[in-house]
Protein backbone atom coordinates (compact mmCIF):
# COMPACT_ATOMS: atom_id res chain seq x y z
CA UNK A 1 0.00 0.00 0.00
CA UNK A 2 1.52 3.44 -1.06
CA UNK A 3 1.02 5.87 1.70
CA UNK A 4 0.88 9.87 0.97
CA UNK A 5 3.49 10.53 4.04
CA UNK A 6 6.07 9.36 1.59
CA UNK A 7 5.34 10.42 -1.39
CA UNK A 8 3.56 7.25 -3.07
CA UNK A 9 6.83 5.24 -3.18
CA UNK A 10 5.49 2.48 -2.21
CA UNK A 11 5.39 0.76 1.81
CA UNK A 12 7.45 2.41 4.31
CA UNK A 13 9.60 0.39 6.63
CA UNK A 14 9.29 0.34 9.77
CA UNK A 15 10.72 2.56 11.59
CA UNK A 16 14.30 0.97 13.93
CA UNK A 17 14.65 -1.78 11.47
CA UNK A 18 16.47 -1.65 8.14
CA UNK A 19 15.92 -3.61 5.07
CA UNK A 20 15.75 -7.15 5.42
CA UNK A 21 15.55 -7.10 9.35
CA UNK A 22 13.29 -10.16 9.33
CA UNK A 23 16.65 -12.28 7.75
CA UNK A 24 17.96 -14.39 10.44
CA UNK A 25 20.97 -15.34 9.07
CA UNK A 26 24.43 -15.15 10.45
CA UNK A 27 24.99 -11.55 8.54
CA UNK A 28 22.60 -9.92 10.79
CA UNK A 29 24.71 -11.58 14.32
CA UNK A 30 27.44 -9.99 15.52
CA UNK A 31 29.68 -12.73 16.81
CA UNK A 32 31.68 -11.16 19.33
CA UNK A 33 28.76 -9.42 20.91
CA UNK A 34 26.75 -12.77 21.18
CA UNK A 35 29.60 -14.16 23.06
CA UNK A 36 30.28 -11.39 25.11
CA UNK A 37 26.47 -11.70 26.32
CA UNK A 38 27.12 -15.36 26.96
CA UNK A 39 29.50 -14.55 29.41
CA UNK A 40 27.58 -12.09 30.86
CA UNK A 41 24.40 -14.22 31.29
CA UNK A 42 26.92 -17.29 32.90
CA UNK A 43 28.33 -14.96 35.45
CA UNK A 44 24.65 -13.67 36.53
CA UNK A 45 23.30 -17.25 37.13
CA UNK A 46 26.51 -17.99 38.62
CA UNK A 47 27.89 -14.78 40.79
CA UNK A 48 31.53 -14.58 42.17
CA UNK A 49 33.78 -16.99 39.87
CA UNK A 50 37.36 -16.73 38.70
CA UNK A 51 37.99 -16.20 35.32
CA UNK A 52 39.67 -19.75 34.88
CA UNK A 53 36.54 -21.01 36.11
CA UNK A 54 34.14 -19.13 33.95
CA UNK A 55 36.64 -19.73 30.76
CA UNK A 56 36.50 -23.55 31.90
CA UNK A 57 33.07 -23.63 32.39
CA UNK A 58 31.99 -22.19 29.37
CA UNK A 59 34.62 -24.18 26.99
CA UNK A 60 35.86 -20.46 26.06
CA UNK A 61 40.16 -19.43 26.14
CA UNK A 62 40.65 -17.29 29.44
CA UNK A 63 42.18 -14.78 27.07
CA UNK A 64 39.07 -14.04 25.23
CA UNK A 65 36.63 -14.39 28.36
CA UNK A 66 38.99 -11.73 30.06
CA UNK A 67 38.96 -9.00 27.09
CA UNK A 68 34.93 -9.63 27.36
CA UNK A 69 34.96 -8.91 31.30
CA UNK A 70 37.06 -6.04 30.92
CA UNK A 71 35.01 -4.66 28.04
CA UNK A 72 31.83 -4.96 30.66
CA UNK A 73 33.71 -3.76 33.60
CA UNK A 74 34.05 -0.30 31.46
CA UNK A 75 30.63 -0.06 31.39
CA UNK A 76 29.95 -1.16 35.15
CA UNK A 77 28.04 -4.37 34.28
CA UNK A 78 30.58 -6.61 35.83
CA UNK A 79 33.02 -5.75 38.11
CA UNK A 80 35.94 -7.02 39.93
CA UNK A 81 36.82 -7.95 43.06
CA UNK A 82 41.09 -7.72 42.92
CA UNK A 83 41.61 -9.64 47.11
CA UNK A 84 39.45 -12.38 46.01
CA UNK A 85 39.84 -12.64 42.35
CA UNK A 86 36.35 -13.13 41.50
CA UNK A 87 34.24 -11.05 39.06
CA UNK A 88 30.58 -10.26 39.61
CA UNK A 89 27.87 -8.73 38.04
CA UNK A 90 27.51 -4.80 38.49
CA UNK A 91 25.88 -1.94 39.25
CA UNK A 92 24.89 -0.89 36.09
CA UNK A 93 23.26 -4.10 35.40
CA UNK A 94 20.42 -3.63 38.19
CA UNK A 95 20.28 -0.08 36.96
CA UNK A 96 19.50 -1.74 33.19
CA UNK A 97 17.06 -4.43 34.77
CA UNK A 98 14.92 -1.76 36.29
CA UNK A 99 14.28 0.03 33.78
CA UNK A 100 13.16 -2.86 32.30
CA UNK A 101 10.57 -3.14 34.90
CA UNK A 102 9.20 0.37 34.80
CA UNK A 103 7.84 -0.59 30.85
CA UNK A 104 5.16 -1.96 32.38
CA UNK A 105 2.53 -0.95 35.55
CA UNK A 106 2.53 -4.69 36.62
CA UNK A 107 5.31 -4.36 39.25
CA UNK A 108 4.41 -0.83 40.53
CA UNK A 109 0.28 -1.72 41.05
CA UNK A 110 1.36 -5.18 42.11
CA UNK A 111 3.22 -3.48 45.09
CA UNK A 112 0.12 -2.93 47.55
CA UNK A 113 -1.35 -5.92 46.50
CA UNK A 114 1.64 -8.32 47.99
CA UNK A 115 2.11 -5.45 51.04
CA UNK A 116 -1.71 -6.24 52.04
CA UNK A 117 -0.90 -10.37 50.69
CA UNK A 118 2.33 -10.72 53.25
CA UNK A 119 -0.16 -8.79 55.79
CA UNK A 120 -3.11 -11.30 55.67
CA UNK A 121 -1.16 -14.48 55.71
CA UNK A 122 2.52 -13.44 57.13
CA UNK A 123 4.40 -14.78 54.74
CA UNK A 124 6.89 -13.77 51.90
CA UNK A 125 4.43 -12.40 49.31
CA UNK A 126 6.06 -12.85 45.54
CA UNK A 127 5.23 -11.62 41.72
CA UNK A 128 6.89 -13.56 38.67
CA UNK A 129 6.19 -14.02 34.96
CA UNK A 130 7.34 -16.54 32.41
CA UNK A 131 10.47 -16.91 30.76
CA UNK A 132 10.97 -19.69 28.50
CA UNK A 133 11.06 -22.71 30.79
CA UNK A 134 11.55 -20.20 33.68
CA UNK A 135 9.98 -18.07 36.06
CA UNK A 136 11.68 -14.76 36.55
CA UNK A 137 11.32 -13.02 39.59
CA UNK A 138 10.19 -9.23 39.24
CA UNK A 139 9.53 -7.98 43.16
CA UNK A 140 8.74 -9.54 46.59
CA UNK A 141 7.22 -7.81 49.54
CA UNK A 142 9.13 -10.04 52.51
CA UNK A 143 8.06 -11.29 56.06
CA UNK A 144 9.17 -9.75 59.06
CA UNK A 145 9.65 -13.67 60.30
CA UNK A 146 13.68 -14.71 60.91
CA UNK A 147 13.05 -17.82 58.55
CA UNK A 148 11.54 -16.46 55.14
CA UNK A 149 11.73 -17.31 51.64
CA UNK A 150 14.03 -14.95 49.39
CA UNK A 151 14.02 -14.50 45.57
CA UNK A 152 15.27 -11.14 44.61
CA UNK A 153 14.14 -9.45 41.56
CA UNK A 154 16.05 -10.90 38.69
CA UNK A 155 16.04 -14.76 40.01
CA UNK A 156 15.44 -17.25 37.82
CA UNK A 157 13.82 -20.70 38.68
CA UNK A 158 12.69 -23.43 36.56
CA UNK A 159 8.63 -24.06 36.05
CA UNK A 160 7.91 -27.13 36.71
CA UNK A 161 9.30 -26.54 40.34
CA UNK A 162 7.93 -23.36 40.91
CA UNK A 163 4.65 -22.22 42.48
CA UNK A 164 3.96 -19.67 40.20
CA UNK A 165 5.74 -21.13 37.15
CA UNK A 166 2.97 -24.45 38.07
CA UNK A 167 0.58 -21.83 37.93
CA UNK A 168 1.77 -20.48 34.69
CA UNK A 169 1.72 -23.99 33.14
CA UNK A 170 -1.86 -24.67 34.35
CA UNK A 171 -3.40 -21.69 32.52
CA UNK A 172 -1.12 -21.72 29.02
CA UNK A 173 -2.97 -22.67 25.97
CA UNK A 174 -2.13 -26.24 25.06
CA UNK A 175 0.32 -25.14 21.79
CA UNK A 176 2.05 -22.65 24.16
CA UNK A 177 2.15 -25.15 26.71
CA UNK A 178 3.74 -27.75 24.64
CA UNK A 179 6.19 -25.55 23.16
CA UNK A 180 7.05 -24.85 27.19
CA UNK A 181 7.59 -28.48 27.98
CA UNK A 182 9.55 -29.45 25.10
CA UNK A 183 12.33 -27.29 26.11
CA UNK A 184 12.00 -27.65 29.99
CA UNK A 185 14.47 -30.11 31.70
CA UNK A 186 12.41 -31.61 34.46
CA UNK A 187 15.30 -31.55 36.75
CA UNK A 188 14.60 -33.10 40.39
CA UNK A 189 15.51 -30.96 43.24
CA UNK A 190 14.08 -32.88 45.90
CA UNK A 191 12.49 -36.04 46.33
CA UNK A 192 8.69 -34.02 45.55
CA UNK A 193 10.10 -32.73 42.28
CA UNK A 194 7.90 -33.58 39.28
CA UNK A 195 10.29 -34.97 36.95
CA UNK A 196 7.56 -37.02 34.89
CA UNK A 197 6.11 -35.07 32.40
CA UNK A 198 2.25 -36.79 32.37
CA UNK A 199 3.12 -36.60 36.11
CA UNK A 200 3.27 -32.93 35.81
CA UNK A 201 0.55 -32.80 33.53
CA UNK A 202 -1.95 -34.50 35.64
CA UNK A 203 -1.02 -31.97 38.55
CA UNK A 204 -1.89 -28.62 36.07
CA UNK A 205 -4.94 -30.08 35.19
CA UNK A 206 -5.73 -30.39 38.97
CA UNK A 207 -4.50 -26.55 38.89
CA UNK A 208 -6.54 -25.81 36.51
CA UNK A 209 -9.57 -26.73 38.46
CA UNK A 210 -9.10 -25.37 41.98
CA UNK A 211 -7.61 -22.03 40.61
CA UNK A 212 -4.25 -22.08 42.72
CA UNK A 213 -1.06 -24.22 42.68
CA UNK A 214 1.12 -25.76 45.16
CA UNK A 215 5.13 -26.18 45.57
CA UNK A 216 5.07 -28.76 48.02
CA UNK A 217 8.95 -28.74 48.77
CA UNK A 218 9.61 -29.19 45.16
CA UNK A 219 12.55 -26.87 44.66
CA UNK A 220 13.74 -26.73 48.59
CA UNK A 221 13.26 -29.33 51.06
CA UNK A 222 11.20 -27.61 54.24
CA UNK A 223 9.89 -24.74 51.64
CA UNK A 224 6.28 -24.93 50.57
CA UNK A 225 4.48 -22.07 48.45
CA UNK A 226 0.92 -21.20 46.82
CA UNK A 227 0.89 -19.32 43.93
CA UNK A 228 -2.37 -18.29 41.75
CA UNK A 229 -2.30 -16.40 37.75
CA UNK A 230 -2.82 -13.20 36.91
CA UNK A 231 -4.41 -12.47 33.94
CA UNK A 232 -4.26 -9.86 31.25
CA UNK A 233 -7.67 -8.34 29.31
CA UNK A 234 -7.68 -11.01 26.86
CA UNK A 235 -7.91 -13.78 29.95
CA UNK A 236 -4.55 -14.76 29.04
CA UNK A 237 -2.16 -15.84 31.66
CA UNK A 238 1.09 -13.10 32.30
CA UNK A 239 2.30 -13.31 35.70
CA UNK A 240 1.77 -15.02 39.19
CA UNK A 241 1.64 -14.51 42.70
CA UNK A 242 2.36 -16.27 45.39
CA UNK A 243 3.09 -17.23 49.30
CA UNK A 244 6.01 -19.04 50.12
CA UNK A 245 7.95 -20.02 53.56
CA UNK A 246 9.19 -23.06 55.91
CA UNK A 247 6.82 -25.64 56.54
CA UNK A 248 6.93 -25.86 59.84
CA UNK A 249 4.52 -22.64 59.65
CA UNK A 250 2.75 -23.40 55.94
CA UNK A 251 2.05 -26.53 57.07
CA UNK A 252 -0.95 -28.90 54.67
CA UNK A 253 -3.80 -27.57 57.01
CA UNK A 254 -2.63 -23.97 56.11
CA UNK A 255 -3.48 -24.65 52.77
CA UNK A 256 -6.56 -23.86 51.85
CA UNK A 257 -6.74 -20.66 54.18
CA UNK A 258 -3.65 -19.34 53.01
CA UNK A 259 -5.34 -20.16 49.29
CA UNK A 260 -8.06 -17.71 49.91
CA UNK A 261 -6.01 -14.54 50.43
CA UNK A 262 -3.86 -16.05 47.76
CA UNK A 263 -6.62 -15.79 45.14
CA UNK A 264 -8.26 -12.88 46.35
CA UNK A 265 -4.80 -11.12 46.12
CA UNK A 266 -4.27 -12.47 42.61
CA UNK A 267 -7.90 -11.40 41.43
CA UNK A 268 -7.33 -7.79 42.42
CA UNK A 269 -3.76 -7.36 40.64
CA UNK A 270 -5.61 -8.96 37.64
CA UNK A 271 -8.63 -5.95 38.03
CA UNK A 272 -5.94 -3.73 38.38
CA UNK A 273 -4.10 -3.96 35.55
CA UNK A 274 -7.37 -4.17 33.52
CA UNK A 275 -7.19 -8.03 32.86
CA UNK A 276 -10.31 -10.56 32.97
CA UNK A 277 -10.14 -13.89 35.30
CA UNK A 278 -11.66 -16.23 32.81
CA UNK A 279 -13.74 -18.94 34.17
CA UNK A 280 -11.91 -22.36 35.96
CA UNK A 281 -12.56 -25.33 34.24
Amino acid sequence: MESPENGGRGPRRARGRPRGWDDKTEQNTIKSLDRAMEVFEFLSEAQGKALTAIAGEMGQSPATVYRILVTLEGRGLVEFDAEEQLWHIGPRAFVIGARFLRRTSLVERARPVLRRLMEATGETANLGVGRDASVLFLSQVETEASIRAFFPPGTLSPMHASGIGKALLAHMDEDRLARVLKVAVLTAFTDHTLTDAEALRQDLGVIRTRGYSIDNEEKNAGMRCIAAPIFDMHGEVTAGLSVSGPTSRIGLDQVAPLSGHVLAAAHDLTAAIGGVTPPRN
